[in-house]
């Protein structure tokens, strides 16, 4: 039986850890917030493609490497399989994915919540699981089961509550609440499929483990971030949120109601017999009046 260290260098991996998952997390919940109010289909699936990566992608697995800096085994060397790392990435984001698109395509329901939560929630339980199985080491991994199977149960609560947050969570201060609750949850399911684990070490061989070190993937993962950051921020500038649109329709309302008024007692332009209303004095004054109110009102409002 070998001896474990989950924070070999502190408190700072940890730390690092929960600062990928909420950030990942938020970036997720601005995007699925941009697609609740984008009006175009094919908008809104690009956008919850891009909330796939933040969460799945930053969020969880980034969230789960950073953890794994500060993990080490006492009498052998950890070295990590590149192509199961680079499976695990992907079960991730496609699995996300796959929970966002039921809950976010078309009208919105705590039946589809129920239904994408478990099923987000088994994969990112098994990308975890799936990540761990890429740790080779001088020896061999086995689980508790009570843990094993509470890191799946913690996985498909978070899945479900983060799927429930990405369709209900409104508003700025609100969003940054969900972010926070959702890295709490994402790192206590790492942590508890983490303290599930034993090793069993053998002496033959030390020398000879294959992989590579956790830090290779230090780089890559920082250009990750970085992408998904950037590629965010745009998508989220080109799209209106819903309170813009909504201040949007509110002006033109009040326009188009000006104009109607407007129309409705205005003369002719040409001619004109003994029945033609002549048009209300001052009536383009009022339109414009109306129209000023109109843009103040919604200025007034995106201030507060």
């Amino acid at each position: 039986m070998g001896e474990l260290h989950h924070f070999t260098y502190g408190p700072i991996t940890p730390i690092f850890a929960y600062a990928m998952s909420f950030l990942g997390s938020l970036l997720g919940l601005v995007s699925t917030a941009r697609a609740r109010a984008a009006t175009d289909t094919r908008r809104r699936a690009w956008l919850l493609v891009l909330a796939a990566w933040a969460i799945g992608g930053t969020g969880i697995w980034v969230m789960h490497f950073m953890a794994m800096i500060g993990f080490s085994v006492t009498g052998s060397p950890l070295r990590y399989d590149v192509g199961m790392t680079v499976a695990s990435f992907f079960i991730a984001v496609i699995m996300v994915g796959i929970g966002l698109f039921i809950v976010g395509l078309g009208k919105p329901s705590i039946a589809k919540v129920l239904i994408g939560g478990p099923i987000t929630g088994v994969s990112v339980a098994f990308m975890h699981y799936t990540g761990m199985a890429a740790m080779q080491i001088n020896g061999s991994f086995d689980y508790q089961s009570n843990l094993f199977y509470g890191s799946y149960a913690i996985a498909v609560v978070a899945a479900t509550v983060a799927l429930w947050f990405t369709v209900v969570v409104r508003g700025i201060p609100a969003t940054i609440a969900a972010a926070a609750v959702m890295g709490v949850a994402v790192c206590g399911m790492h942590y508890t499929g983490m303290a599930a684990m034993h090793v069993n070490i053998t002496t033959d061989n030390i020398a000879t483990v294959p992989g590579v070190d956790v830090n290779w993937f230090l780089a890559p993962i920082v250009l990750f971030v970085l992408v998904v950051v950037i590629a965010l921020a745009s998508a989220v500038m080109a799209v209106p949120s819903e309170r813009e649109q909504a201040e949007a329709a509110a002006v033109r309302d009040k326009i188009a109601a000006g104009e109607a008024l407007r129309t409705a007692t205005a003369g002719p332009v040409f001619g004109g017999g003994s029945n033609t209303t002549p048009a209300a004095p001052g009536t383009g004054q009022a339109f414009s009046a109306r129209a000023a109110n109109g843009i103040a009102d919604a200025r007034r409002q995106r201030g507060r």
